[in-house]
C-alpha cells in the first residue's frame, strides 16, 4: 500500500503531550516539595488543552449551543485546575485524560444554562401572572402577552420533574438504614 504524501496527522500527539504533561507535574511536585510557588504551565500545554476544548466543543452533542465559548472557557479552566492530577503511573493517557475534564465541564455548563432558562422562564411567567393580579385583568393573564410555547412549558415541566426525581433519590436511605 502506497502511503499519501500528506500524512494525517492529529491535531494533539498524545506521546508528547504526555511527556510535556508528566514533566509539568515532576516540577510541580519538586517545587512544592521545595515550599516554591509551582512553575507556570508550559505554551505547548496550554495550546494542547484549547486545542482539545475547541476540537470537543464541535461533535453533534455539543456544535449547537449559543454559549459554546463559555463551555469552552470552563474546560480550559478545569483542565488547568487539575492537570496536576494527572499520575503517569496509572494511565500514559494525557489527551484522555484532559478530554474527560473538556467533557464533564461541557456537562456542567449545560446544567447551568438549562437552571438559568428555567429561572428567566418562571420569573417571566410570574411577573406577568403578578401583573395581570395587579392590574385587575378579567381574563387572567396579560391581553398581549403569551407567557410561553409549547416548548418552554414541556421544558419547565420537566425540569421540575427532574428536580423532584433527585430530591427523592437525596431522600432515600443509604446503606444499613434502608434494611430497618
Amino acid at each position: 500500500m502506497a502511503k499519501n504524501a500528506k500524512q494525517n496527522e492529529h491535531y494533539v500527539n498524545n506521546k508528547e503531550f504526555t511527556a510535556a504533561v508528566a514533566e509539568f507535574n515532576e516540577k510541580c511536585k519538586l517545587a512544592e516539595s521545595k515550599g516554591k510557588t509551582p512553575p507556570k504551565m508550559s505554551n505547548y500545554i496550554g495550546e494542547c488543552i484549547y486545542k482539545i476544548a475547541t476540537r470537543l466543543s464541535t461533535r453533534p452533542n455539543f456544535i449547537n449551543y449559543t454559549y459554546r465559548d463559555e463551555m469552552i472557557c470552563d474546560a480550559i479552566e478545569n483542565c488547568i485546575q487539575y492537570i496536576g492530577n494527572f499520575n503517569t503511573e496509572k494511565s500514559n493517557n494525557a489527551f484522555a485524560y484532559v478530554t474527560q475534564i473538556c467533557y464533564y465541564a461541557f456537562l456542567r455548563r449545560i446544567q447551568k444554562e438549562k437552571k438559568q432558562l428555567y429561572i428567566k422562564h418562571k420569573s417571566l411567567e410570574q411577573s406577568v401572572l403578578f401583573n395581570s393580579l395587579v392590574e385587575g385583568d378579567d381574563m387572567g393573564i396579560g391581553n398581549n402577552v403569551e407567557i410561553g410555547s409549547d416548548y418552554m412549558n414541556d421544558f419547565v415541566k420537566n425540569f421540575e420533574a427532574k428536580e423532584v426525581k433527585t430530591k427523592e433519590k437525596r431522600k432515600q436511605a443509604k446503606g444499613v438504614e434502608k434494611y430497618f
